[in-house]
C-alpha cells in the first residue's frame, strides 16, 4: 500500500494550487477562526475531498480510499491523527494558512511539506 500512497501523493502534488495564490494566504493561529473557515465546507484538491468538523473529526476520500481521523488545536497548530485507506499516517501538528477560499497545511509545525486545498 505504501507504493500506492506515494504514487497518489505525487499525482496530487503535481496539481497543487498555483504559487501566486500563496501570497494572499495568512497564518491562522486561532482555533475559532479555523473552525469558522472550515465549518460546513469541503476541503478539496485533485482526487481529494475532506471534511473537518468542529467536534474534532476528519472524513473523506483521497484518490479511491477512505480518509478518517481526528484533530485538535494546540499552541496555534492544527494537530491531526490520520488514516488513509488503512494506512496510519500518524500524528502531526501543522501550520495553517488561509485566505477564505484556499487553505494550506504545512506539516511539522510549518517546517515540512505543504498541501493546498480549496474550500467549497
Amino acid at each position: 500500500m505504501t507504493t500506492r500512497i506515494a504514487a497518489a501523493l505525487a499525482t496530487v502534488a503535481s496539481m497543487a494550487i498555483p504559487q501566486a495564490a500563496a501570497a494572499e494566504l495568512k497564518r491562522i493561529e486561532d482555533k475559532s477562526e479555523f473552525i469558522r473557515l472550515v465549518q460546513g465546507k469541503t476541503l478539496s484538491r485533485p482526487l481529494v475531498r475532506l471534511t473537518v468538523t468542529p467536534d474534532g473529526k476528519i472524513a473523506g476520500r483521497g484518490a479511491t480510499w477512505d480518509v478518517t481521523g481526528s484533530w485538535d488545536w494546540k499552541n496555534g497548530f492544527f494537530c491531526r491523527d490520520l488514516n488513509w485507506g488503512g494506512d496510519d499516517l500518524g500524528y502531526n501538528c501543522q501550520a495553517v494558512l488561509a485566505n477564505g477560499s484556499e487553505m494550506r497545511f504545512i506539516a511539522d509545525q510549518g517546517a515540512g511539506q505543504s498541501a493546498d486545498f480549496r474550500l467549497r
